[in-house]
């Protein structure tokens, strides 16, 4: 019965956990956008920005990956001979990677706070796709395990991050092309 209980908070863990990570870098995009608003509104708009990425980082996205971390440890102790399994192996790497990720964000909301961190919207629209990506290959491999087709599943992850990076191409042009629309009908009407 253990066994299930590890597995069903284990899953738990995982959406709360990608849920902040995904929110987070969107924030940070929003705080990076931020800094091209003229004052007062960049000031208020990077004090709120900066409360929401620590909270949500602090209070939600923290402790889902504690959770899922700590469930996962809770489902190896019920099945130990599961660690001589090689899609295990391969799966804890990308696992390692997310925890990378995680914490590496940790850092990028800390430069936020005190201005030291330079990257514009569409690189943080790039960075919320890792996430993404690591959970394609990480579902894949917990269900597969070691069936996983690597021919299909590699068309597919390669296609996904094409898709991905035209995506945020395209919607960065739409954006910029929209900004210009909007910037042009200010320059007439204050004509």
């Amino acid at each position: 019965m253990a066994y299930y209980w590890f597995k069903a908070f284990h899953i738990i863990g995982i959406v709360v956990w990608f849920a902040g990570l995904f929110y987070l870098v969107r924030l940070f995009v929003y705080h990076a956008e931020a800094q091209e608003k003229p004052e007062p509104a960049q000031s208020i708009l990077k004090k709120q920005y900066e409360l929401m990425e620590k909270r949500l980082y602090n209070i939600i996205t923290t402790p889902g990956m504690v959770v899922t971390v700590a469930m996962a440890i809770g489902l190896i102790s019920t099945e130990p001979e599961i660690l001589k399994s090689g899609w295990l192996h391969i799966k804890l790497l990308f696992v390692a990677l997310l925890l990378i990720y995680h914490f590496w964000c940790g850092r990028i909301m800390k430069q936020l706070e005190k201005g030291e961190n330079n990257w514009n919207g569409q690189k943080f629209r790039a960075l919320n796709e890792a996430p993404t990506l690591l959970l394609v290959v990480i579902v894949l491999l917990a269900i597969f395990k070691n069936n996983l087709p690597l021919d299909i599943t590699t068309w597919l992850i390669v296609g996904l991050v094409v898709f991905m990076a035209a995506s945020i191409q395209y919607y960065a042009k739409i954006r910029r092309q929209n900004e210009e629309k909007l910037n042009q009908s200010e320059n007439l009407v204050n004509s």
